[in-house]
């Protein structure tokens, strides 16, 4: 049997015998810069990940795979990152969605970075019935026609929908912006039919469904408008609704 034993000098003696060390995220050789006085400390692929989580509404495995490769790569360290901006990262890793969301406390230097999103009483309302209709399926893609949406509606009834053509309009604009929001994929061959997203799953949590249903059920009860409220921030550049619009309120974590 031969001897494949390696002398070792004595100044090296017992490092096997040390714990090993775990390399981070950040450990992946040397870093190139990616431009003149680049001091990033972080490799470029997280530098990318921490980009597009600030600028989009969320980060998808299905439409946007490498983003998402790098997201779960780098998760601890850009939850470090956007923890000193006051921002929490949400993975939901069975629907691969990622998203930032703004944490709220109390404090005069504190900034809202992130730019929320004017969501109206109908686009909350038909925001609702799509979460809990996609928790309700069983189907992996499920199917909703816009015939089916308007008839979510049905119990809606208040002041500002006498107008039978306006109130129809308000929900086809509604669809628009859960289009916008990536909450319904229209259907190539059929305009009038959409696909449920995953999103909406991730988005809308358990908390705020339950916090849209008590609204909705006040603003139905009531049978008038809702008051309108303020859903601009100091980054919100977007115009405000049409003033006959009425809004619900939103829990934290649903700054769309």
């Amino acid at each position: 049997m031969t001897d494949t034993t390696t002398d070792v000098p004595d100044e090296f003696a017992g490092y096997d015998d040390l714990p090993a060390v775990p390399l981070t995220s950040a450990d992946h050789g040397p870093k190139m810069p990616r431009f003149d006085g680049d001091v990033s400390e972080l490799p470029d692929r997280a530098c990318w990940a921490l980009q597009n989580l600030l600028t989009r509404r969320h980060i998808s495995g299905e439409r946007q795979p490498q983003l998402w490769s790098w997201v779960s790569e780098f998760a601890d360290v850009l939850r470090v990152r956007l923890s000193e901006l006051d921002l929490r990262l949400r993975i939901v890793d069975e629907l691969q969605i990622a998203f930032v969301e703004q944490v709220g406390y109390d404090s005069r230097w504190g900034r809202r970075l992130l730019k929320r999103e004017t969501i109206n009483t109908y686009d909350a309302i038909l925001a609702l019935h799509l979460a809990k209709y996609m928790r309700a399926s069983r189907d992996e893609n499920v199917l909703v026609t816009r015939e089916d949406i308007h008839e979510m509606f049905a119990g809606v009834s208040n002041t500002i929908d006498r107008d039978l053509a306006a109130f129809d309009k308000r929900i086809d604009r509604a669809v628009d912006k859960m289009e916008e929001m990536e909450f319904l994929r229209s259907q190539r061959d059929d305009p009038d039919t959409f696909v449920l997203s995953p999103v909406i799953t991730a988005v809308m949590t358990a908390s705020v469904i339950t916090d849209l249903q008590r609204q909705f059920e006040q603003f139905i009860s009531s049978g008038t408008e809702a008051p309108e409220t303020d859903s601009e921030t100091e980054a919100d550049t977007e115009s405000r609704p049409d003033p006959d619009e009425s809004r619900l309120d939103t829990a934290e974590g649903a700054d769309w």
